[in-house]
């Protein structure tokens, strides 16, 4: 069963971290290359409002799994690279909550009132929070592995 927790919990960070790349590096350049704002800002909330429910599930589950192979251990005892992945998750998750909380939600508002430029602002504080929790991801993945 422990198995089936912590591969459950690894899938759900690869799909996270897998996601936050493919938005990075593939659909926002994309966008930005084929369309103009008028298209650009409604495909991307649209492409984001996808993703984030995706990442909504996985956080779910890593905040599931997470706990369930922490009950029990002795976290004085527990290696330093957990308490670094617990830390850094949690600064994940919460940054996570306030791209969707704040500018993305403020993002969806200006697009329904036709409010480009306000979208447009909005996007711009989405990117370099997402581009931190994807490095944040990824030092976390090197914490666990290094410190074991």
């Amino acid at each position: 069963m422990y198995e089936l927790i912590k591969f459950s919990h690894l899938a759900a960070g690869v799909v996270w971290l897998g996601g936050m790349a493919a938005m990075i590096w593939a659909v926002r350049p994309a966008a930005i290359a084929m369309f103009e704002p008028p298209l650009r800002l409604p495909f991307l909330a649209m492409a984001m409002g996808r993703f984030f429910k995706v990442v909504a599930a996985c956080v779910f589950i890593l905040i599931l799994t997470g706990s369930a192979m922490l009950v029990g251990v002795d976290m004085k005892l527990a290696p330093k690279g957990w308490h670094a992945m617990l830390g850094i998750g949690t600064l994940m998750c919460l940054i996570f909550g306030h791209i969707y909380a704040v500018p993305f939600r403020k993002m969806k508002l200006a697009l329904a009132q036709e409010d480009l430029p306000s979208a447009a602002s909005q996007l711009a504080k989405i990117h370099p929070l997402m581009i931190l929790n994807f490095a944040l991801g990824w030092l976390a993945v090197g914490a666990v592995v290094i410190w074991r």
